[in-house]
C-alpha cells in the first residue's frame, strides 16, 4: 500500500477540498484510475428504506448519465452485493451477462470486465461503486488493491458525497 502513498495524498487532498457529490466523486475516480485503472466508473447510491437506487455519478455522461431513483432490483447480484457484502467481479462479458441487462453496451465501451464494490456503512448498503475494464483486468492483485487502497477512501467519498 506504501507504493500507492502519493495516490492516496492526492486523493485526500482532493476530498479535503470536495465542495459536492460530483467533487468527492471526482476524486474517487482519480484514485482508482491511478491504482487499479479503470474504462468506465459510476457509483450508485441505494436507499434500502425505500428500496431505491441511483446513479449518482459517471465517468460517462453520454452512455450512462446520472440519473433519478429506480427501485432496487433484486436477484443473484443483489444477493452478493447486498446479503453477502462481497464483490462481484467478472473477467468476461459472457460473466457480465449473466447478471446485469446492459452488457451489450458495456461491450460496446470496450469493457469485458467489471468490479462491483459494495459500501457498507454501519452494517447497510449505501452505495456500489462499480469499476470496469478490458477482458482480465481484474486480476486477484488488482482486486486487493481495491479492497487495500480503495475500499475506506469509497465510503468517505460517499459520506462526503451525502
Amino acid at each position: 500500500m506504501t507504493e500507492h502513498a502519493t495516490d492516496l495524498a492526492h486523493f485526500d487532498a482532493a476530498i479535503a477540498e470536495a465542495k459536492g457529490a460530483e467533487a468527492a466523486y471526482l476524486a474517487l475516480e482519480e484514485l482508482v484510475r491511478a491504482t487499479v485503472g479503470a474504462k468506465l466508473f459510476t457509483v450508485m447510491t441505494v436507499d434500502m428504506k425505500h428500496d431505491l437506487s441511483r446513479r449518482a455519478y459517471t465517468s460517462d455522461p453520454v452512455n450512462y448519465p446520472t440519473s433519478g431513483t429506480k427501485p432496487i432490483n433484486y436477484g443473484p447480484w443483489f444477493d452478493t452485493v447486498h446479503t453477502q457484502k462481497a464483490y462481484f467481479i467478472a473477467n468476461t462479458i459472457e460473466d457480465i451477462a449473466k447478471v446485469l441487462f446492459d452488457h451489450e453496451l458495456i461491450n460496446e465501451l470496450g469493457c469485458q470486465s467489471i468490479v462491483n464494490m459494495p459500501v457498507i456503512v454501519g452494517g447497510t448498503l449505501i452505495a456500489v461503486v462499480n469499476i470496469l475494464d478490458v477482458a482480465g483486468h481484474f486480476t486477484p492483485e488488482r482486486v486487493q488493491l481495491i479492497r487495500d487502497v480503495i475500499s475506506v477512501p469509497a465510503k468517505l467519498a460517499v459520506l462526503a458525497a451525502r
